[in-house]
């Protein structure tokens, strides 16, 4: 009995010595763990938020740049005829569009999904005004018929993709 009591005697305060390191070792693992994944989180904003940045105000740009209205005036003067013309617009779009494909890696699908139903958008406007004018008409009617349009439909094209980017700008920074 006495053998059991000393056995007890020491390993009683053995067992709570290390079951006390056994949590200071935890929490010290705990501590360095939530550390590191702050100064991760630190990296990826230093990183990647400034990237995904660019690439929204690069996809604004080529809303902007594809704009009826923007995109008249840029190349007005640039054909003579309404065939001529309405290949050149629809030219320069795909161009941009081409040029700025690999931004939709740095947003959310239904924000690029905007994007691309914009850009048809802008495509279906000028094919449809387009075959409301004869094509050896002066280019100056497709726009004039474009503009029509516009005024008809009382909205711009990519107006709900510029608003849908803003918005997961917003919701990025928030």
């Amino acid at each position: 009995m006495d053998l059991l009591s000393d056995f007890l005697k020491l390993i009683v305060p053995a067992g709570l010595v290390l079951y006390g390191m056994y949590l200071t070792v935890k929490l010290l693992l705990e501590r360095e763990a939530d550390r590191y994944q702050y100064e991760v989180k630190n990296r990826y904003t230093d990183t990647v938020v400034p990237i995904r940045l660019q690439a929204y105000e690069r996809m604004v740009l080529f809303l902007e740049r594809i704009s009826p209205n923007n995109l008249l005036l840029r190349l007005s003067g640039s054909s003579t005829t309404v065939l001529e013309f309405q290949q050149r617009l629809l030219e320069e779009i795909r161009d941009e569009y081409n040029h700025n494909l690999s931004q939709q890696v740095y947003m959310s699908q239904a924000t690029w999904d905007q994007i691309q139903a914009a850009m048809n958008d802008v495509m279906m406007l000028i094919n449809q005004a387009s075959g409301d004018t004869r094509p050896d008409a002066p280019a100056l009617d497709l726009s004039r018929r474009i503009f029509e349009r516009i005024i008809q439909k009382d909205r711009q094209p990519t107006s709900d993709a510029l608003k849908a980017v803003k918005a997961e700008i917003q919701v990025m920074f928030m």
